[in-house]
C-alpha cells in the first residue's frame, strides 16, 4: 500500500536467467523496490475504442472528472492491426490484438496511484486528480497521435468534448516513443514522464528539456553486467537484444564497458517484434550451436518468452541468461508508473500552492498556479525540483532527467514445489557493486559458477597465442621456450629468465642455473681420467723394464739417460691431463695451462735431442768429422733439452706473472647450466705456449725426416719421424675443434689431444724397443743392432 507521504523508490532489474533441465530457472539480477505493496484489481474497466478510420488511439478512460488530468500512453497490445485491402474505408477497421497483461497492469497502477493522491489530504488539498490512459499499439504514428490527443484535450474521432487539457504525459515505455513524445512536447512544456525509457540519450537536457524518467540510464545496468561477466570470468557471451535503440545502445555499452577485459561476444542476435517468431527461431539456433553458455539479454518479456519457447523445443539446458530489466521482474514496472505519478503530484502540489506572504516570489514572478491555468514551464521547474523521502527513508529526487542509479541484484530460483521465485542477492548503488555470491542457484544446481569460455585459460608455462581472424577469446596455448617462463594462468607472454636462471622442466619458474664442469664423477670425466691414469702406469712399467735392462743394447743405444728423460716427460704429460678435470680454481687454472706447456717442450726437446745424437753419430763416421760427437756428448745433451725446456719455463711464468688463466662462468651459453671454466685472459699468451711447442715439434719432424734412412738395423729416427707426424696431426686438428667446442667440452678436447699425442709417442718410440727386449731377447744384441 503506497502511503500519504509517498511511495518507496523503484529500481531497474537485471536478471541472470538459468535454463535448467527441471524448469526454465531464471537466474540472477533484478533493481526492484524493496517494499512492494501495489494492490491492482483487473475488473471493472471501461473500454471505449475509436471507430473512425484515422484514429489509431485506443482509450480506456474512466471517464472521471478532475481539476487537472494525468495522460498515460501505454503499449496495452503488442501487435498491430490487420488491415483488409479490400476494407480500407471506414467504418472497417480491425483493432491491435495480443494483450500484453504486464503493461495492463501498469496501467492499473497508474489509476491506484491517482486514487491514493485523491484520498490523501496532505497532497494537492481541494485538487482533484485524474488520469487518460490510450493504448498506443507500440506504433510511432500513434503514439504522436495520442501526444496530441492528451494535450490538445480533445479527441474528435472519440467524441470526446471539453475534457481538461493533460498537465503532463506519462507512460512512454519504449526509449524511441520517449524521444517522439519528448521532441514533439517540448516546444509546449509539457513534461514526459517514462517508467521505462532507458536510452542514455534522453539524459541530454539540450535536446530533451521536458522528459523525466523513474528508470536509471541503461548505461548503468550494462556496465554493470559488463562487470558481472568480468567478476565471473565469463570470456565467452552471447548476446540477444531488441532491434531498436534500445537494444543496440545497450549492446553498445555493453561492448565498449568489456574492452580490453577480456570478454568477447560470441553472436549478437537482434529480435524485432514485428518478425519475433522467425527471429525467435534464428536466435534460438544461434544458441544452440554456440559454445557460448552465458547469454546476454535485452529485450522485452514477450520478445524473450518467444526465445524461451524455441529453446524448450530444443531442449537446450545449460545455458545462464543475464538479462536486463526489460524482463527479469516484470512485476517491478507496477512500482515505477505508481511512483511516476506519485514525480507527477508531489510537482504539482507546490506548483498550486500559492506562497505565503513571507516567502519569496518566483523567479518570473508569478505567485501560484490555478488547477484550471497550469503553467507549464512552471511545472517543469517544479518537477526539476521535487525531492521527498519515502517512509522506508529512501530520498527521491531527479538528477536532471534522471534518478540516481540504483539496482536490486535478484535471482530466480527454483522452490521445492518446483515454482519460480525471486531471491534478492545484492545491490549496485551507482557502479559500486554488492554481490553475495554464496546465495546465487546457477543452472548446474549448486554454487559453482559456470564456464562460458571459447577457449580454457592457459596454464603456467604456456602463453596465448590468438587464432588468426578470430576474437582474441579464442586462443591456442603455445608452451614457452626453454629460458622462458610463464607463472600465471593466462599469460600473454612468457617472460625470459635472467642470465643467471633458467627456466625448469615445466617452464613455471626460472630457477639459478646448475654450475657445469668437467668433473670426475661423469662418464666423460671417468673415461678420461682413466686413459690418462692408464697411460701414466704404462709409461711407468716401460720405465721398470728400461731400469731393468739398462745395460742391454736397445736400451743403451742412442743415450739411456735421454731415454729415461723422455719416459719421464711423457709420464708428466698423462698426469697433467688430470689437472684440466674436476672443479676449476685459481690455482688449477694456472697450474693446467703450465704443466701442459712445460711436460710437452720437455718431453719434444728430449726428441729433438735424440735426432740430433743419431744424425751427429753418423756424420762423425765420415773421414774428417771425428770430432763432431764431442759436440754432443752426455753434458751436451741435458744442457739442450734444459735450454729447451727452460724457455718454455719463462714464457709460463711471464704469463702466467700477467695475465693468468681465471675462473669464469660463462652465462652466454643458453641452457640451464653455466659453464665454469678457466677463461684465458691473455690468449697471446696461450698462443705462445703452443706456438713454442709447436715450432720444437716442426723442427724435431724435419731434423727425425733427414735422418730416416741412415743406415742401421735400428735407426731411431725412423720411430720419432712416426711420432712426431702423430703429434704434429694431433695438435693441428686440435685448434679448431677447441674454438668450435662449448663449455666442459672445449676441456675434453685439450686432455684428448694431450693423450693422444702422449700415446702416439709412447707407442710409437717405445713400443718396439720393449717388443725387441721382452718377446725378441736374441735381437737385443749389438751385433743386430749394428748388422748393416
Amino acid at each position: 500500500m503506497f502511503s500519504a507521504s509517498g511511495l518507496p523508490m523503484s529500481w531497474v532489474s537485471l536478471l541472470l536467467t538459468a535454463w535448467s533441465s527441471r524448469a526454465p530457472s531464471l537466474l540472477l539480477v533484478a533493481m526492484v523496490s524493496r517494499d512492494v505493496g501495489l494492490r491492482v484489481g483487473l475488473e471493472g474497466v471501461q473500454t471505449s475504442m475509436c471507430s473512425r478510420w484515422g484514429s489509431r488511439v485506443e482509450d480506456f478512460n474512466q471517464g472521471q472528472d478532475g481539476d487537472v488530468v494525468i495522460g498515460g500512453l501505454f503499449n496495452l497490445h503488442y501487435q498491430p492491426p490487420v488491415i483488409d485491402q479490400e476494407f480500407i474505408k471506414p467504418p472497417f477497421y480491425n483493432p491491435c490484438t495480443g494483450l500484453q497483461v504486464e503493461t495492463l497492469k501498469a496501467a492499473y497502477a497508474m489509476e491506484f496511484a491517482v486514487e491514493e493522491i485523491n484520498r490523501n489530504p496532505l497532497i494537492l488539498p481541494g485538487v482533484k486528480l485524474n488520469y487518460r490512459i490510450l493504448d498506443c499499439c507500440a506504433r510511432h504514428p500513434w503514439v504522436l497521435h495520442g501526444a496530441f490527443s492528451l494535450v490538445g484535450g480533445e479527441m474528435e474521432s472519440c467524441n470526446f468534448t471539453a475534457i481538461t487539457p493533460q498537465s503532463h504525459v506519462s507512460g512512454p515505455s519504449s526509449s524511441m516513443r520517449a524521444i517522439i513524445l519528448s521532441r514533439t512536447l517540448a516546444s509546449l512544456s509539457v513534461p514526459v514522464i517514462s517508467y521505462l525509457a532507458s536510452c542514455p540519450c534522453l539524459s541530454d537536457r539540450h535536446r530533451f528539456p521536458n522528459f523525466f524518467r523513474t528508470i536509471p540510464s541503461d548505461v548503468y545496468q550494462a556496465k554493470t553486467m559488463a562487470r558481472l561477466a568480468i567478476l565471473f570470468n565469463w570470456t565467452w557471451i552471447g548476446a540477444v537484444f531488441a532491434d531498436n535503440d534500445y537494444g543496440r545502445l545497450a549492446i553498445q555499452t555493453f561492448q565498449e564497458e568489456i574492452e580490453g577485459s577480456g570478454v568477447c561476444l560470441a553472436f549478437s542476435e537482434a529480435v524485432s517484434r514485428e518478425t519475433i517468431e522467425e527471429d525467435a527461431k534464428r536466435a534460438a539456433t544461434t544458441v544452440q550451436h554456440s559454445t557460448a553458455r552465458v547469454i546476454l539479454i535485452f529485450c522485452w518479456f514477450t520478445d524473450v518468452g518467444e526465445l524461451f519457447l524455441e529453446l524448450a523445443k530444443r531442449n537446450v539446458t545449460d545455458r545462464q541468461f543475464l538479462a536486463s530489466e526489460a524482463w527479469s521482474t516484470s512485476s517491478d514496472l507496477l512500482q515505477d508508473v505508481a511512483i511516476l505519478n506519485v514525480a507527477s503530484a508531489h510537482a504539482l502540489h507546490k506548483h498550486l500552492t500559492c506562497p505565503d506572504e513571507d516567502s519569496s516570489p518566483r523567479d518570473n514572478g508569478s505567485t501560484c498556479s490555478s488547477p484550471f491555468n497550469i503553467k507549464r514551464k512552471e511545472l517543469l521547474e517544479d518537477l526539476e525540483r521535487v525531492n521527498f523521502t519515502t517512509p522506508n527513508g529512501e530520498e527521491f529526487f531527479f538528477q536532471g532527467a534522471d534518478i540516481p542509479a540504483a539496482y536490486d541484484l535478484v535471482n530466480w530460483k527454483t522452490s521445492p514445489d518446483g515454482s519460480l521465485k525471486l531471491v534478492l542477492i545484492g545491490r549496485v548503488d551507482g557502479l559500486e557493486l554488492h554481490l553475495n555470491q554464496t546465495s546465487i542457484q546457477w543452472t548446474t544446481g549448486s554454487n559453482q559458477v559456470p564456464i562460458s569460455v571459447c577457449s580454457e585459460s592457459c596454464p603456467p608455462g604456456t602463453r596465448r597465442a590468438n587464432r588468426k581472424g578470430e576474437p582474441v577469446c579464442c586462443f591456442d596455448c603455445i608452451p614457452c621456450t626453454d629460458g622462458e617462463v610463464s607463472n600465471e594462468t593466462g599469460s600473454h607472454q612468457c617472460r625470459r629468465c635472467a642470465v643467471e636462471f633458467w627456466s625448469n622442466p615445466g617452464n613455471t619458474a626460472c630457477i639459478p642455473r646448475k654450475v657445469d664442469f668437467l668433473s670426475f664423477n661423469e662418464t666423460m670425466g671417468i673415461i678420461l681420467t682413466a686413459a690418462a691414469v692408464s697411460g701414466a702406469a704404462v709409461t711407468t712399467a716401460v720405465f721398470a723394464v728400461f731400469l731393468r735392462f739398462r745395460n742391454t743394447p736397445v736400451v743403451r743405444a742412442n743415450n739411456s739417460e735421454l731415454s729415461f728423460l723422455l719416459l719421464l716427460s711423457l709420464k708428466l704429460c698423462f698426469l697433467c691431463a688430470l689437472v684440466f678435470i674436476g672443479r676449476p680454481s685459481v690455482w688449477s687454472c694456472r697450474l693446467q695451462q703450465a704443466a701442459f706447456g712445460i711436460s710437452f717442450v720437455l718431453c719434444v726437446s728430449c726428441l729433438q735431442v735424440k735426432t740430433i745424437v743419431v744424425l751427429a753419430a753418423f756424420r762423425s763416421a765420415r773421414p774428417g768429422a771425428g770430432g763432431l760427437m764431442k759436440w754432443f756428448g752426455p753434458g751436451q745433451q741435458r744442457g739442450s733439452v734444459c735450454f729447451f725446456t727452460s724457455i718454455q719455463v719463462i714464457i709460463c711464468t711471464i704469463w702466467l706473472s700477467l695475465s693468468p688463466p681465471i675462473p669464469h662462468r660463462d652465462l652466454g651459453f643458453q641452457g640451464s647450466k653455466v659453464n665454469l671454466e678457466c677463461a684465458m685472459s691473455s690468449v697471446v699468451g696461450f698462443a705462445v705456449v703452443l706456438g713454442y711447442i709447436g715450432f720444437l715439434a716442426c723442427l724435431c719432424l724435419l731434423l727425425a725426416f733427414l735422418a730416416r734412412k741412415l743406415p742401421d738395423n735400428f735407426n731411431e729416427a725412423k720411430f720419432i719421424t712416426f711420432s712426431m707426424l702423430i703429434f704434429c696431426a694431433v695438435w693441428v686438428a686440435f685448434v679448431p675443434a677447441y674454438i668450435s667446442s662449448p663449455g666442459k667440452y672445449s676441456v675434453a678436447v685439450e686432455i684428448f689431444a694431450i693423450l693422444a699425442s702422449s700415446y702416439g709417442l709412447l707407442l710409437c718410440i717405445f713400443a718396439p724397443k720393449c717388443f725387441i727386449i721382452l718377446l725378441r731377447p736374441e735381437r737385443n744384441t749389438k751385433k743386430q743392432l749394428m748388422g748393416r
